[in-house]
């Protein structure tokens, strides 16, 4: 059975969609099995529990965190289906118990989960205050980094629709990143270890997502969590679960974060061929930022006898509503789009809108989805 139907068989039925938050994941942890050991090891700004969940007794310790952006729940979602394959007697899932130690935190920032927002409750972006460390989530993310002594840490994260894979023109489903530990972004052993961790788990998405993962910008950032582990000489994986077509609720692309997370775990780490593996790291494709949710082309109008054609893109902004995610087009971009390409895209060419009954769309306006 592949990484793929695995993630299908083991898939947590009772988190799905956009908004995930304790109130979610509380439940699935008691009903974890005694394999895991859970713990509330921390408070948020406003006094919420936050947890962990450890797996395994091996000598490799992997540090795992996901929903530091309270908004990005698709691989906490992931995480959860992986510990319900750890949680079977999958022949891999054992060899994994008894090689690693896992120390998990599923959400580091439920302040942001339940709100919906990328930041913490006093609005501050906790992948920006890894240097600084000024917020309580922060601290406590530092303290266990500082007391579990990781070999590996995995930081688990969403990324916008706007994301393809350069040369492509494909949505990037599934980027990473292993993060640069100084300003000239130079490649040490640390930096190699990560990259031979992200070649198996590309290796592995091949099959299933071909030409549709990433490589994350590694523009260095001192205050960016992975860019700080990786400079305290711990190899640090960035992963960014992205869009896969029609898949706004990211049930599919947990999938992908499912199959990541366990081909990581099926990978000797004795030896390291350093020229191919950062060889095969570099031709993953750059992110390139080259997608909108919304493309319409050849919009044609007749505005006092005179007849104007334009393109036009549209993004969808999310607002939570009575506990659920809602989406809505906004248009974000007139013209100069001739590098982008839409995740649905309409054609008008062959209609005339006349601007006495459609109004001509402008930076802002809302959108119906035809």
């Amino acid at each position: 059975m592949n990484n793929l139907q695995l993630a299908t068989e083991y898939l947590e039925k009772k988190i799905s969609g956009r908004y995930i938050t304790n109130e979610h994941i509380a439940p699935l942890l008691k009903s974890l099995s005694n394999k895991f050991k859970i713990e509330t090891i921390g408070k948020s700004v406003l006094d919420k529990d936050i947890f962990s969940v450890k797996f395994g007794i091996g000598k490799t310790k992997v540090l795992i965190w996901s929903q530091m952006h309270g908004n990005e729940s698709t691989t906490t979602k992931g995480l959860f289906d992986f510990f319900n394959y750890l949680s079977s007697n999958h022949e891999n899932a054992e060899l994994i118990y008894k090689n690693y130690t896992l120390y998990s935190i599923p959400i580091l920032n439920p302040d942001g989960a339940e709100a919906y927002t990328r930041v913490n409750a006093n609005k501050v972006d906790l992948n920006r205050d890894a240097f600084e460390n000024t917020q309580p989530e922060s601290v406590l993310l530092r303290t266990i980094f500082e007391n579990f002594k990781p070999d590996f840490c995995y930081n688990l994260h969403d990324q916008r629709t706007i994301f393809g894979t350069e040369g492509f023109n494909l949505p990037a489903t599934v980027s990473f990143l292993a993060p640069a530990y100084n300003e000239t972004r130079d490649f040490n052993d640390v930096r190699y270890k990560a990259i031979q961790v992200i070649n198996k788990m590309n290796e592995n998405l091949q099959k299933f997502i071909p030409n549709q993962v990433g490589r994350f910008d590694d523009s260095f950032n001192i205050n960016c969590i992975g860019d700080y582990f990786t400079y305290r000489n711990i190899p640090t994986v960035l992963f960014e679960a992205g869009h896969y077509k029609d898949d706004y609720q990211r049930d599919e692309v947990r999938k992908y974060i499912f199959c990541s997370l366990l081909s990581s775990f099926n990978l000797s780490h004795e030896s390291l061929v350093v020229n191919r593996e950062l060889d095969n790291y570099l031709q993953i494709p750059q992110n390139s930022k080259c997608f909108y949710d919304f493309l319409y082309k050849n919009v044609r109008f007749i505005d006092n006898s005179e007849e104007k054609t334009i393109n036009f893109a549209a993004q969808y902004v999310e607002t939570l509503q009575s506990n659920t995610i809602h989406f809505e087009a906004q248009v974000i971009q007139i013209n100069d789009l001739e590098n982008h390409n839409g995740h649905l895209e309409f054609d008008f060419k062959d209609t005339i809108f006349n601007t006495n009954e459609v109004k001509i769309p402008e930076i802002g306006d809302k959108l119906p989805v035809f």
